[in-house]
């Protein structure tokens, strides 16, 4: 049976590689007048229309401000195909990217991945719409997780091999996972380690246990770096990466967290869970460097114990 010809303007586009290439200044200069020169088989309008579009970068970051300073050790770039893409989402901003990994600051309230009920509004399906609007090929992969109610630091990957990576080797790469948590009350003492086993209901409530064999172990140690008004901010950082950890350990020792009534909170004021993944330390999954990313304290942390 002969397929029909598709409708005129139907046929789907073939997708074009960028073609970008990359200029070095030999000295200080501005912009513009330094593309003109490159670019000299081009006209001066043409130039500006490509500035105008997002389709030159400085050192990565797409730029359209004719006067930008440049100098030796910059990298200037130039998309002749098509822009740019800008990252703009007001629930997730955009920490990092390389060609293998992709560091994201996740807002509250955001699911991580979606569900079976919510599956377009996730971290993972904003990252992913704007890698395929940069190349319909691109791919990106899910190696750990926030809880909805917690913002913060992520990393997501975006080859096999750095998914791989990571996921088989996540205790061993992450050297450092630090929160910023505020709890009700003074904890006392004002730092130390908690250490239980971790299990889960049915319900999918997590809980603290003495039996090993019911659950998995969880270490948190934390420190307090301020307590005022009747809450106290404190730096948790993790030996393990449990569900719920950080919640279930505050609300054992007395201190849930603030705003997370699941786990005892019996305020809001923030209307917000006061839980945020502020660094994050691991080592590259390809070339093995060190990448260390860390955010400021949530300005609502902040009033909390002001």
């Amino acid at each position: 049976m002969r397929s029909l010809p598709a409708k005129p303007g139907a046929e789907r586009a073939k997708f074009r590689p960028d073609r970008i290439v990359d200029f070095t200044p030999e000295a200080a200069t501005t912009l513009l007048p330094f593309l003109i020169d490159k670019l000299s088989d081009r006209k001066r309008t043409t130039v500006k229309e490509m500035l105008k579009h997002n389709q030159v970068a400085v050192n990565g970051t797409p730029v359209t401000l004719h006067s930008t300073p440049i100098g030796p050790g910059d990298r200037v770039s130039v998309n002749f195909t098509r822009e740019f893409q800008v990252f703009h989402h007001p629930r997730v901003k955009l920490v990092y990217e390389d060609d293998h990994i992709i560091v994201i600051n996740k807002g509250y309230g955001l699911l991580s991945v979606g569900t079976e009920r919510v599956k377009a509004d996730s971290a993972y399906s904003i990252v992913k719409d704007y890698l395929k609007r940069k190349d319909p090929r691109n791919k990106v992969f899910i190696v750990h997780r926030l809880d909805q109610h917690t913002s913060g630091l992520m990393v997501l990957a975006k080859s096999i091999e750095a998914k791989e990576a990571l996921q088989h080797n996540w205790n061993n790469m992450v050297l450092s996972r630090k929160y910023l948590a505020v709890v009700e009350g003074v904890m006392e003492p004002a730092e130390g380690e908690i250490r239980s086993y971790l299990a889960e209901t049915s319900q999918l409530e997590v809980y603290s246990t003495d039996d090993h064999k019911a659950g998995k172990l969880a270490v948190t140690r934390y420190r307090t770096l301020r307590s005022r008004n009747g809450y106290t901010m404190l730096e948790v950082e993790l030996d393990t990466g449990r569900k719920n950890q950080i919640r279930v350990h505050m609300s054992d020792q007395g201190h849930p967290i603030t705003g997370d009534k699941k786990y005892g909170a019996k305020s809001s004021p923030i209307h917000r869970m006061a839980l945020h993944a502020q660094t994050l330390r691991f080592v590259h999954p390809i070339d093995r460097t060190d990448m260390n990313f860390s955010t400021q304290v949530p300005p609502a942390f902040a009033k909390l114990v002001k």
